[in-house]
């Protein structure tokens, strides 16, 4: 016997709520999802992806993250981290949202980001997430610390740093990397011009330290002599291994203690226009950061 079910047409009336888990060829994993009639389904050839937060599990799944935010759990360097607050910049524009972290707005994105990283799309960052984020954040670092080649490197003038009495032998950087820094300083400036000092040419005030440079290339044996100076060196703290040797790192002032890791330190760091225009537009200039340091960014042009 066939039944026919008809859904009237003069209201989109919320058929069912379900959980589900498919794994194929052919398709990511998709669950805890409500199936809605009208626009708020949207198909592709191989995928469906939720475009509405028009959802009580969109709701229960901000709430989490208004919780988790702060109180979340997770190790990192060795050490225990507590809640994402710091990254959420960094979370919003990979996940394409600026809806607050306690939003049914943000719950979705994060879901259909969830899905197409093949993690339950609940809506909800816990640590399964974070971990996926971390480690897609981090695959588009240099991944490497070799020494540059001396040829290679070239002297920026004093005047980009932010440190106006810094040692000459600590104003080199590879002359690529230098190139795509002044470019993407140049838009930056454009783009944040009531937020910056900005001289009538254009150009950062000689005042200004947003953007400056606090530090490029460190021989080994210059970073060898930092750790030795920090007490807690470490995976979180100084790298044994810094990428800084390669010449195309760079620490770049974006407000607070300028390199200080203390977590109310970087909490400062993250909100301010210069982090978030770099969030949203380093990488069109090759850049691309370490999301445990906001001001550390490394040069990797083609990922």
């Amino acid at each position: 016997m066939k039944f026919r079910f008809i859904i009237p047409a003069v209201a989109i009336t919320v058929v069912s709520f379900f959980t589900s888990l498919l794994l194929s060829a052919d398709f990511e994993v998709y669950a805890q999802r409500e199936r809605v009639a009208g626009p708020y389904v949207k198909q592709t050839a191989s995928v469906t992806k939720v475009v509405s937060a028009k959802s009580p599990a969109f709701a229960r799944a901000a709430a989490e993250n208004a919780r988790l935010r702060g109180s979340l759990t997770w190790a990192f360097g060795g050490k225990t981290q507590i809640g994402w607050a710091i990254y959420v910049p960094l979370i919003s524009h990979t996940i394409g949202t600026d809806a607050a972290p306690e939003s049914d707005e943000f719950a979705l994105a994060l879901s259909n980001w969830q899905g197409d990283a093949g993690i339950l799309p609940s809506g909800i960052l816990d640590s399964e997430t974070l971990a996926a984020l971390t480690k897609h954040w981090q695959s588009k670092r240099l991944g490497r610390s070799g020494l540059i080649a001396s040829d290679s490197l070239r002297a920026a003038p004093i005047g980009e740093f932010f440190d106006p009495t810094r040692a000459p032998d600590l104003l080199q950087l590879d002359q690529e990397t230098y190139s795509a820094y002044q470019k993407m300083v140049a838009a930056a400036v454009k783009d944040l011009r009531q937020e910056l000092k900005v001289t009538k040419t254009g150009e950062l005030a000689p005042d200004e330290k947003f953007f400056r440079i606090v530090s490029a290339y460190r021989s080994p044996e210059y970073q060898a002599a930092l750790r030795k100076r920090e007490p807690n060196a470490g995976r979180a703290a100084l790298a044994k291994h810094s990428p800084h040797s390669t010449g195309h790192a760079l620490d770049i002032y974006v407000g607070g203690e300028p390199v200080r890791t203390l977590d109310s330190n970087r909490l400062i760091q993250v909100q301010t226009p210069a982090y978030k225009w770099l969030v949203k537009n380093a990488h069109r200039f090759g850049f691309y950061p370490y999301f445990y340091e906001p001001w550390h960014w490394e040069y990797v042009p083609g990922k």
